[in-house]
This record gives structure tokens, sequence and C-alpha cells, in this order.
């Protein structure tokens, strides 16, 4: 990929954006790099590694985590024929439990903290 970075505007409801932007936020992302990263996912595949490297997530590579994608559809598709709909839950299903295992290894660590007042996760000051 070229270094030299372009502009890429899109208009969405007031309440996507402001999801996207709670997703980023989770994600330790921007929302410019969680809107790459997610477009990414959906042309090439996706998989976060367990330790939640929000710069390794939102990496360029040609084919970020493709082989860890390739095995979760077939997984799925074992069990019978899925739609579009039924590959993406599964598939994002398994993202969100990766998600929340890694939180609660960043809590454990005292890395990272939940603060209901506050509305969400937040990096803990060392």
């Amino acid at each position: 990929m070229s270094e030299e970075r372009k502009p890429v505007k899109t208009y969405v409801p007031a309440d996507q954006k402001a999801a996207w932007q709670r997703h980023a936020d989770e994600m330790g992302m921007s929302q410019s790099e969680f809107v790459r990263t997610m477009v990414q996912a959906g042309r090439r595949g996706f998989s976060l590694s367990t330790e939640s490297n929000p710069e390794e997530a939102g990496s360029w590579d040609a084919n970020p985590g493709s082989h860890h994608l390739e095995d979760r559809v077939e997984s799925v598709l074992e069990a019978d024929h899925q739609s579009w709909d039924e590959l993406v839950d599964a598939v994002f299903d398994d993202f969100e439990d990766r998600l929340e295992e890694t939180l609660e290894s960043l809590q454990d660590r005292n890395r990272v903290r939940y603060s209901g007042r506050d509305g969400g996760y937040t990096l803990v000051d060392e």
C-alpha cells in the first residue's frame, strides 16, 4: 500500500456513527482506524490477536487473519447450509468472545478498568 493517505468521506445515521465510536473506543482505536479495519475485515477476513494489539489489528496486511477466518467459516458450514447473515453472526460471535476474554485479561493485569459511571472501559494510568 502506498504511504500517501487520502481522505474517504461517507455519511451514516447518527446512531450508527455513535455505535461505531463506542466499538472503536472499546477496541482502543480511533474511529478512522476502526472503519478502515472493518472495511478490510469485510473484504479479506479478519482476526484479532487475543493479545489485543490495536495497532496490529488495524494493520494493512493484505490478508489479515484469513486462515483463521477460513477455518471458522468451514467449521460453521460443517453443521448445515448457512445464510450470509448467519455466517456473519457466527464470525462476529467468535470475535466478541475473544474481545471479552482480552478485556478480562487486561482487567486482571490492571491495565483496563470498567466504569459504569463513566460509561465504559478505560486504560488504567501507570
